[in-house]
């Protein structure tokens, strides 16, 4: 899959500039890089996918707990460091992030771009509606709307309610959360008589798991929130803010190319995937000097398509290659069953259980009603699943607020192991 000359030039160009500096005091990146031909002379890069070994998380975990806190995947001293961040550990251990002021400001252009594509301008009044903790994306983005010019309106530290009336008041037009909370403020909205449809939000930028990118998700949000657009987007603590979506190409996610070099590999093979195809997704941050990472296995599960703007992933982030589960010989990805489920706008919440402890595994999913749902909504939901999966799986109904709602990202699957 050929990327535009012009765009390969840029990248090899960012590469050398990369390799050159780190290959210089960073221990972690001497050590993997020795002797492998990959270097600030790089011919092409042809030569960096062949020679270049990956990078994973559990390789990057290890170097932190042997090396505490930060680890040594740093180029320089760490008194240059000035931002500290950290995953949320919803896929194994935590893992702590440094960036200079440089790599900071990097970080910062990349989210400009997000809001610029999705048309976000100094007229427009930003809201953040999530605690500020530890994780880069919150604090990025907050920080990058500010660069843009858009009044940023920050919204931690309260409950749902306190947002909404917040957001109402100061007739916000731009609403930043995971495609979850979008979702539980129009609920939160609906339950104290907030009238939405007196909102000035017009563009709902989401992130932090999959959905803007899923038609039904992204349908549900806008209908919930009258006369808005969603914008999708998806980034890492470990690498930054990676992709942006256009107001004419919903379903795609562009790459930032000049800032990052991306690769879509078969998962077994480690060979590239072709056009169309579905593949893990592998990065390499060409401006983050300070903690770069080289060729990162991401274990998201992306399709690969070609523009004239370079790569783009059809239908955003499909899944996780370790969030799959295999019922009865079926596939079952989190993404697929969250679009299924949300057809049914009957359906508050839920939860998909899956128990590993006997020779097959079985899986059982409770919802939560709205209150105007049916008698039939969990036949209703079986049948609807039956008809995606070609599988039997069992519904059951629980209580109104039974379940829990998620400001964050969502972790509607539990695994009894």
């Amino acid at each position: 899959m050929a990327y535009p000359e012009s765009i390969e030039q840029t990248q090899l160009h960012h590469l050398r500039e990369l390799l050159g500096v780190v290959l210089q005091s960073n221990f972690f990146q001497q050590s993997k890089l020795r002797n492998c031909g990959v270097d600030g002379n790089l011919d092409s890069l042809e030569t960096f996918f062949h020679c270049c070994p990956f990078t994973t998380k559990d390789e990057l975990s290890v170097d932190q707990t042997s090396s505490p806190p930060y680890g040594t995947n740093l180029t320089y001293s760490p008194d240059r460091y000035t931002r500290f961040c950290r995953t949320s550990g919803t896929t194994g251990q935590s893992l702590v992030w440094l960036d200079r002021h440089e790599d900071w400001q990097w970080m910062l252009h990349n989210w400009e771009i997000v809001f610029h594509e999705a048309g976000v301008t100094t007229s427009d009044r930003a809201i953040f509606p999530f605690s500020f903790g530890p994780f880069l994306g919150f604090w990025a983005a907050f920080e990058a709307a500010q660069h843009l010019g858009a009044l940023s309106i920050p919204a931690g530290g309260m409950g749902s309610l306190q947002r909404l009336q917040l957001l109402m008041q100061q007739r916000a037009t731009v609403l930043c959360a995971t495609p979850t909370y979008a979702i539980r403020l129009a609920e939160a909205a609906k339950e104290h008589d907030i009238n939405l449809n007196k909102s000035q939000i017009r563009k709902i930028i989401v992130a932090g798991e999959p959905g803007g990118s899923i038609p039904e998700i992204r349908q549900r949000i806008e209908e919930l929130w009258p006369d808005s657009q969603v914008f999708d987007h998806h980034g890492m603590t470990e690498v930054g803010p990676v992709t942006f979506q256009t107001s004419d190409e919903p379903d795609l996610l562009h790459i930032i190319h000049a800032s990052y070099l991306a690769e879509v590999l078969d998962p077994k093979t480690q060979q590239p995937v072709p056009e169309g195809e579905t593949g893990e997704l592998i990065l390499t941050t060409l401006g983050r000097f300070g903690s770069p990472l080289l060729r990162y296995r991401t274990n998201d599960l992306v399709r690969p398509v070609m523009t004239p703007r370079g790569m783009a992933l059809q239908g955003g982030i499909l899944g996780r290659i370790d969030d799959m589960v295999i019922i009865r010989g079926v596939n079952l990805h989190p993404a697929a069953v969250d679009a299924t489920l949300r057809k049914i706008p009957d359906i508050a919440e839920y939860q998909v259980h899956i128990d590993t402890t006997s020779a097959l595994t079985e899986i059982h999913i409770d919802i939560e009603p709205s209150p105007s749902a049916p008698p039939n909504l969990a036949e209703q939901t079986e049948a609807a699943l039956r008809s995606q999966f070609l599988l039997r799986i069992p519904v059951n109904v629980v209580p109104e607020n039974a379940l829990p709602r998620f400001e964050l990202k969502a972790k509607r699957w539990n695994k009894v192991t």
